[in-house]
């Protein structure tokens, strides 16, 4: 940040980065990132090296691991050896804190710091979700308490403020209990907190995506909760999608379809001239399911319409309940100005997320999940294709994240 002190911050619950992303582009410094994921872990670990490259007039050396040039082991090489460090691999539990503790303070000595300015984080939402509670017994559930977890890094290290990030479903998980709970700690431990509703479509995101986010200031620190502020975009999600090669399933491209780089993507800050594609790859579809996706296509394109599942030729069918299927397959909205919620369960099928091309007739790639999850083109994701997925469905919007960062950066410039 210029003119002033580096900020650091701790994110707890990781995943592949997405809340912790908009935060680093905005300037701000990680301390650690806790996460229990292997191929999570290495994802956060090449994005650190992005960082560390680009901060010291370095970033070629990036590209040359996207281009294939040298391999993982030598781009970790290329930086100190604590950046990589400083993604702690765990999972968060309570024999692990003292591990975690220890790795999080020899993270803070290299960094040359003595206090932790932001905690970022939010357990594993499964837990709450509608689809979730259906599933179990929330009182059984062990992810409900994660937060407490949470609440110990807090307690310990008193940061300035803290973000949490959740689903809506937090609110009224236990008939609210839950959520009445977490608020009554967090007040406990000295903070005052402010409850945001927020939809990433709101901060240009082209995604209906609700959230939970909840922003703490420490009791008597001078801090005033942000307002964050939404704006209408006037792009649609085709928007996202007009640069990149078309495919048929199974098929990848390295290259871009256009060398001009659309508005979108570059006030956004999705693509820049120096990108590589990486991830444009697409899983095998069955001719089958191709052919159902073009039914879904072509009704969505004449009027909107959804394809259900028992509308299908019987042909095309495979379960015989097919009212519990109805919505199975869905396309993604290109003509709208935001889609439907980015889950992890596309790294099951793609079924629920069709491109709008009927000519391709396919699910999307991985590279056009990470751009409705407004991932930047050059950060890459760590592990199988199935796996990206998955760190894609699980993150935050880095976009949403940036909205946040941006807003609490101006708190920062005024105390600091």
């Amino acid at each position: 940040m210029n003119q002033m002190r580096k900020v650091f911050y701790i994110d707890l619950f990781a995943g592949a980065g997405g809340l912790s992303e908009g935060f680093s582009a905005c300037g701000y410094t990680p301390i650690a990132h806790v996460e229990m994921n292997n191929d999570a872990c290495s994802t956060l670990r090449t994005r650190a090296c992005f960082y560390y490259l680009k901060d010291n007039n370095r970033i070629e050396e990036y590209y040359d691991y996207l281009k294939g040039k040298i391999t993982r082991e030598e781009l970790y090489k290329r930086v100190p050896e604590w950046i990589i460090d400083s993604v702690i691999n765990k999972t968060l539990c309570r024999e692990s804190m003292p591990s975690v503790y220890e790795m999080i303070n020899r993270s803070m000595d290299e960094n040359h710091c003595n206090k932790v300015d932001i905690l970022l984080g939010g357990p594993p939402c499964q837990a709450y979700s509608l689809v979730g509670r259906a599933r179990k017994d929330m009182g059984k559930d062990s992810r409900n308490t994660l937060y407490k977890l949470y609440l110990q890094v807090l307690e310990k290290y008193q940061p300035k403020m803290f973000v949490f990030e959740n689903v809506p479903g937090i609110l009224t998980a236990g008939g609210g209990k839950y959520f009445k709970d977490i608020l009554k700690q967090f007040k406990n431990a000295g903070y005052l907190v402010e409850v945001n509703r927020v939809n990433a479509s709101d901060f240009g995101v082209l995604q209906n995506r609700r959230r939970i986010i909840l922003i703490g200031i420490k009791k008597n620190s001078g801090f005033q909760p942000p307002k964050l502020h939404a704006y209408e975009t006037k792009y649609t999600v085709n928007n996202l999608l007009e640069d990149l090669p078309d495919l048929i399933p199974g098929e990848s491209s390295s290259h871009y379809k256009k060398n001009k780089i659309g508005k979108y993507l570059l006030e956004a800050g999705i693509r820049s001239d120096k990108d590589v594609l990486t991830w444009h790859v697409t899983r095998p579809n069955l001719e089958r399911d191709r052919e159902i996706y073009r039914i879904a296509i072509k009704r969505w394109n004449d009027g909107h319409k959804r394809l259900k599942y028992d509308e299908l030729p019987e042909n095309l069918t495979t379960h015989k309940n097919k009212s519990c299927f109805s919505d199975r397959f869905k396309v993604v909205e290109g003509d709208l100005p935001a889609c439907h919620t980015m889950m992890a369960h596309i790294s099951k099928d793609g079924h629920y997320y069709i491109h709008p091309d009927i000519n391709q007739a396919r699910s999307l790639s991985v590279r056009e999940a990470a751009r409705i999850q407004s991932f930047p083109d050059n950060f890459f994701f760590e592990g199988s294709r199935t796996s990206a997925f998955m760190q894609i469905g699980n993150a935050v919007p880095p976009l949403l994240s940036r909205a946040i960062a941006i807003e609490i950066k101006k708190q920062f410039e005024r105390k600091l």
